[in-house]
């Protein structure tokens, strides 16, 4: 008799306490990435001159066009609550790609910024400009670089480390 079965798979239960259910993880490195994405815009644009409401309204202003910036409160809160549907896509993105592409997990502190440049060009150049957003120039300067580094660390690392988190890589799988 194993120890395992003279515990009644207590260690077993154990480790699977230890890793969180995929919808578990997914909320959770949603919130995280969410959160972590609108502070940075919120204090990198708010020192630039751009209120916290103003902000949202952009984000609505995805689905709303110029309307967002005069709908006042339902814009901002339309444009918090798409916040975090794109991020809970971002993140399920990274999780579901991970679970056929174990390398993905293994070496998510690498590939994980990785990712979060990716998404950003994804976002500026195909997202918003086929959105009904408003697009101005392209981002250049402080502003580009501020945003591929919030990017690659407060939003595809955390998304990284999310299917991570979720789905541990296996000891036996080869990458």
């Amino acid at each position: 008799m194993s120890d395992d079965s003279a515990t009644g798979g207590l260690a077993e239960q154990k480790g699977a306490a230890a890793t969180p259910s995929l919808g578990r993880a997914l909320l959770l490195g949603t919130l995280v990435v969410g959160t972590l994405d609108i502070v940075f815009a919120i204090l990198f644009y708010g020192s630039r001159g751009a209120s916290p409401g103003r902000i949202f309204q952009s984000i609505a202003s995805g689905l709303l066009g110029r309307a967002a910036y005069d709908g006042g409160m339902p814009a901002v809160a339309l444009g918090a609550l798409l916040q975090y549907v794109i991020s809970f896509g971002i993140v399920a993105t990274y999780a579901l790609v991970s679970r056929r592409i174990e390398t993905l997990r293994r070496n998510a502190v690498l590939l994980g910024p990785i990712y979060g440049i990716a998404v950003y060009y994804a976002m500026t150049r195909v997202v918003v400009p086929l959105s009904a957003a408003v697009v101005g120039k392209p981002a250049h300067g402080v502003v580009l670089l501020a945003g591929l580094l919030a990017h690659m660390f407060l939003i595809g690392l955390p998304a990284a480390l999310t299917a991570r988190f979720a789905m541990p890589p296996s000891r036996d799988a080869v990458s």
